[in-house]
């Protein structure tokens, strides 16, 4: 399950950053890859998405995001060795909301991770100690 999600998520690397957007080649921003992802592997989505700001995580309280991965992927101990596939949940600033998710593409010295942002759209990015260090959970993908 988890080298197939990397291979759909690369299927990704290419489509525009489009703000709540999660079709492949049209536009996705990161929580739409991941659903997307998650569609290729299962056929549906487990939840309908809520609306959401551009802004939600700086004007929010609580995790939301964190609160709808527990829901629907299975968290990995922290001390758990790294895994591809992995869905990685990041805080971007210290004290802010958890808001931005990527797909685990490579571990090791070639670490890496798919991802959606503003202005770059689908990427592969290295896992670089910056980004490491944003790291507030992984999970994995639920058995079928």
């Amino acid at each position: 399950m988890s080298r197939r999600a990397v291979e759909l998520a690369r299927g990704w690397i290419g489509t525009p950053y489009v703000h709540q957007g999660s079709a492949r080649g049209a536009g996705a921003d990161c929580l739409g890859l991941v659903r997307g992802v998650w569609r290729g592997l299962y056929g549906t989505e487990p939840e309908a998405a809520p609306p959401y700001t551009a802004d939600w995580g700086e004007t929010g309280r609580g995790e939301p995001l964190l609160a709808a991965a527990l829901r629907n992927l299975v968290a990995v101990a922290p001390d758990a060795p790294e895994a591809v596939g992995e869905v990685l949940l990041f805080r971007m600033r210290d004290g802010a909301v958890a808001k931005h998710l990527g797909i685990r593409a490579g571990v090791g010295e070639g670490a890496s991770f798919v991802h959606a942002y503003d202005r770059h759209g689908v990427v592969e990015s290295p896992l670089s100690a910056p980004w490491r260090a944003r790291i507030v959970a992984r999970f994995r993908w639920p058995g079928p």
